[in-house]
């Protein structure tokens, strides 16, 4: 056991964590000489991270300006600077006493100087003939030699969250962009759909944005703008592939008017009962199949569903799928409408849809018939899951919970 590895503060209260840091510098292995003002710098980038203000980083580095040498090693006298209040108010550009000593004791708290007092709380140093330094009293850098490499990997998980920050801050103001001027876009030229709600949804978006966002903020609401956009751009899509298809219609009738009599009827298929055939029902298709939405955003938007899956967790799509199939029987929807749902939108987005229909059972009166609507509505291209989900989102309070 090393004997004085704990100091206590002339004048000032003792308390564990006190203890606690000073036993954790003795233990450490001193790193080998570090550059102080490197150092100083990852204290700077992380500054937030210990909860320090600008003031008490400009304290810091007048403390560091009183030690000799720009290397801190642990072969120089413990490492103890001894200037007084007034030296340091200069070096700290002027800093009144008060706040002083309020900063000096935030660098204490936070692990980074200790205090080395002497018997009557003056700072001063004991030196011999040859004009060495003996013992000295004031505060120990030590913390910051001992700390070098964990301060470091710090500042750099620091600097890359800033830049992840800014990087979702650029996205979000791209995403943002395109969402408003396609849905201008398609208001002023009188697209096909509800674009007074999606350019609600787009608004309330934006209002959950506090005046100074957080990342988890900014990800939160880029997330569900990218969805939104996708949402646009898949009814754009196929409003405009259908349009392609109407005039390739157009052209194909004039087409056959002029072809010779014989050749229009050798175009004509023959009949079911002609070909001696019973009838079937072919599956209702659509120019372009709804797109898939993360699962993870489903299960936010829509938790009840996982109460219908085996353990009581949904993990994969086929898990989804699965609960949506013992949900479609729970609520009355006829295996033909389900079947239906999953020739028109997909497997995938079926289970979504009834997802999101268990979420609102009790204000729909007919899940049957409903599912049947929003199947009759994704053969026409006029319906998709996008605003649904983003409605059940905000139903179940998600957005204010991601926010909060």
């Amino acid at each position: 056991m090393q004997i004085g590895r704990v100091a206590t503060p002339h004048g000032r209260p003792m308390t564990l964590a006190l203890v606690r840091g000073q036993l954790e510098t003795a233990d450490r292995r001193p790193s080998k000489a570090v550059n102080k003002w490197k150092v100083f710098n990852d204290i700077g980038e992380t500054k937030d991270v210990f909860g320090l203000q600008d003031r008490s980083i400009t304290v810091l580095q007048a403390l560091l300006s009183f030690y000799p040498s720009d290397e801190l090693c642990d072969e120089s006298g413990g490492l103890v600077v001894f200037p007084s209040n007034s030296q340091l108010s200069m070096r700290a550009h002027g800093i009144a006493g008060t706040t002083l000593r309020r900063h000096l004791a935030a660098l204490v708290d936070a692990g980074l100087i200790e205090r080395r007092d002497s018997p009557n709380g003056k700072r001063y140093a004991h030196r011999g003939r040859g004009g060495e330094i003996e013992a000295a009293f004031g505060f120990s850098l030590a913390p910051l030699l001992a700390r070098a490499s964990e301060l470091a990997s710090l500042a750099q998980q620091v600097a890359a969250e800033r830049l992840q920050f800014k990087r979702a801050k650029e996205a979000l103001s791209l995403c943002r962009r395109d969402v408003r001027k396609l849905i201008s876009a398609a208001m002023e030229e009188g697209a096909d759909g509800d674009w007074a709600t999606i350019e609600a949804m787009f608004i309330g978006l934006l209002a959950r944005l506090p005046r100074s966002p957080h990342r988890e903020d900014v990800d939160a609401v880029l997330e569900e703008m990218e969805f939104l956009r996708e949402e646009i751009i898949n009814r754009l899509e196929i409003q405009v592939k259908a349009e392609k298809m109407d005039v390739y219609d157009r052209h194909n009738g004039r087409h056959i008017q002029n072809s010779k009599p014989e050749s229009f009827h050798e175009l004509e298929p023959r009949s079911e009962k002609e070909q001696g055939e019973k009838p079937s029902k072919k599956p209702k298709q659509i120019a372009e199949p709804l797109k898939a939405f993360p699962l993870s955003l489903v299960l936010r938007a829509c938790p009840q569903i996982a109460d219908y899956a085996a353990g009581g967790r949904v993990e994969t799509w086929r898990d989804l799928m699965s609960a949506a199939v013992l949900v479609r029987s729970m609520l009355g929807v006829s295996p033909s409408a389900y079947q239906e749902a999953c020739e028109v939108m997909g497997p995938e987005n079926a289970a979504v849809a009834v997802a999101c229909i268990l979420e609102r059972a009790e204000h729909i009166t007919s899940p049957g018939g409903y599912l049947r609507d929003l199947t009759r509505k994704s053969a026409r291209g006029e319906f998709g899951l996008g605003p649904m989900l983003m409605a059940a989102l905000r139903a179940n309070g998600e957005g204010e919970k991601r926010s909060a």
